[in-house]
């Protein structure tokens, strides 16, 4: 069975050690754990969760401020009031193409939603052709920044949440 939804602290620990354990040759993981947990501890950001019977097996976190080391002050990207960013975007790979992390997506949207962001952001490197054309598909089809990263081009799009009359009246 299928669940989507805000994830504890302790299934965050999980999914982020479950990534180290998968990524050893890196030590980067564990940085960006510690970085992670940070967000959430200090309510810079909210992590969510695709869980399959109990266990978290996807991820996508939604980073609320620009102080966030992700988002390096680049308010294009998040400004805390109006534009917020989704990052570390990932489900394991047995679980992939099956409609989850979209699934999670509108869970992610949705919260945004509610908390007031007009404006979400994400990327994607450039080489990953499939990733660009998903978040495309998703309404995430404005180019607001391109950026060199550990390396790597990344392709930040951005998507303009639609508010319904019935939250107005």
């Amino acid at each position: 069975m299928w669940i989507y939804r805000l994830a504890k602290r302790e299934e965050v620990v999980s999914l982020w050690d479950y990534q180290i354990a998968t990524h050893r040759s890196s030590d980067l993981w564990m940085k960006w754990k510690k970085e992670y947990l940070y967000y959430l501890d200090h309510g810079m950001a909210l992590t969510f969760a695709a869980f399959y019977d109990g266990t978290p097996v996807g991820e996508g976190t939604l980073l609320l401020s620009p102080a966030c080391q992700a988002i390096r002050g680049r308010t294009v990207l998040c400004d805390g009031t109006e534009i917020a960013n989704i990052n570390a975007l990932r489900i394991r790979k047995a679980f992939e193409g099956q409609g989850h992390i979209s699934a999670l997506m509108r869970v992610i949207e949705q919260e945004a939603q509610q908390r007031g962001f007009r404006r979400l952001t994400i990327g994607a490197e450039a080489k990953e052709a499939r990733n660009g054309a998903i978040y495309r598909h998703w309404g995430y089809d404005k180019l607001v920044l391109r950026a060199q990263e550990d390396g790597e081009e990344v392709l930040y799009f951005e998507k303009t949440l639609l508010f319904s009359m019935d939250e107005d009246a």
